[in-house]
């Protein structure tokens, strides 16, 4: 079972809501490493799984290739692919789930990984990942609107054409300039509500608003390993789309599992973690009585 270790600096916390607050730690590009060795260890231990859980994505890169090829919206082929950044925090959650179990010695396979829809906090999670679709829908309208006010609404005829107006015109130079520039704070904006968010509502069943406070703390503290952080990301996803996309069913995955370790690298394990809440008895109810157990409350007037 891995044993997590760091610089852990004492914050002054003051008042009843910081009683409770979890304990960031300060890290280095060290932790980064120790981050992506563990997660890369996780792979290696169910790698069918992972690829499993995340073989859509070079599917769905593959299918969006072929989808947009030739047609006016080939332009967006870049920022669709480039988003998926955004909504990869909520899609790894079966990845962080199964790097729980295993820290924690329990089996970890694809059905166990399912086992993240019981958690308390599920809602919470489907709340944050509803706010990065907004966010992720949000930037392809604008990656749409910085090509518009580059080259109007008149569509590339091809590939080829696409790419001799972007590389080769003082308007695709602008649009790059431009449109890396607003992807950037988008990223940015996913990155500091999300880091540690989703692994910190599957660890201790918080809140969606104290999980971003947190992981905007967190980011506060850690500027340059979060920014390093973020690079990585960028990078390995990049290389990851490069051979048609079929490298994401690697990245994707080991980033997942590598997330989970960073947040426990960033965040200061519970003294007294509380247990998960036991499921609610539900009555079994004989076939033989519907439609009448659709309402219970007959059912007792009538006893």
């Amino acid at each position: 079972m891995a044993t997590y270790h760091g610089n852990v600096t004492s914050m002054a916390q003051s008042g009843p809501d910081a009683a409770g607050a979890p304990v960031i730690r300060t890290i280095g590009l060290s932790d980064l490493h120790r981050a992506l060795q563990r997660g890369w260890e996780d792979f290696k231990a169910v790698p069918s799984h992972a690829i499993i859980l995340c073989i859509i994505y070079p599917v769905l890169g593959l299918m969006l290739a072929r989808a947009v090829h030739g047609y006016s919206v080939l332009p967006l082929l870049f920022p669709l692919a480039a988003g998926f950044a955004l909504l990869g925090p909520f899609a790894a959650l079966g990845l962080y789930e199964m790097s729980r179990r295993r820290e924690r010695g329990e089996p970890a396979s694809a059905w166990d990984a399912l086992e993240v829809v019981r958690s308390p906090s599920f809602g919470a999670m489907l709340g944050l990942g509803v706010l990065l679709l907004a966010l992720f829908v949000t930037w392809v309208a604008t990656a749409q609107a910085i090509y518009i006010a580059a080259f109007g609404y008149a569509g590339a005829t091809g590939a080829s054409d696409f790419a001799e107006r972007v590389l080769t015109t003082p308007q695709g130079w602008w649009l790059i300039v431009v449109g890396c520039g607003v992807g950037f704070l988008f990223a940015l904006a996913a990155l500091c509500i999300s880091v540690v968010s989703f692994p910190l509502m599957l660890d201790r069943h918080a809140g969606a608003g104290d999980a971003m406070v947190t992981s905007l703390r967190a980011v506060a503290r850690n500027p340059a390993p979060m920014a390093a952080w973020g690079l990585i990301v960028a990078v390995l996803l990049v290389a990851g789309s490069l051979p048609a996309f079929l490298g994401l069913a690697v990245v994707i995955p080991l980033l997942g599992h590598a997330t989970w370790h960073l947040y426990r690298e960033t965040i200061e394990s519970e003294l007294n973690p509380q247990p998960l809440p036991p499921r609610a008895h539900r009555e079994r109810k004989p076939a033989a009585d519907f439609p009448a157990n659709l309402f219970p409350w007959r059912r007792k007037d009538s006893a």
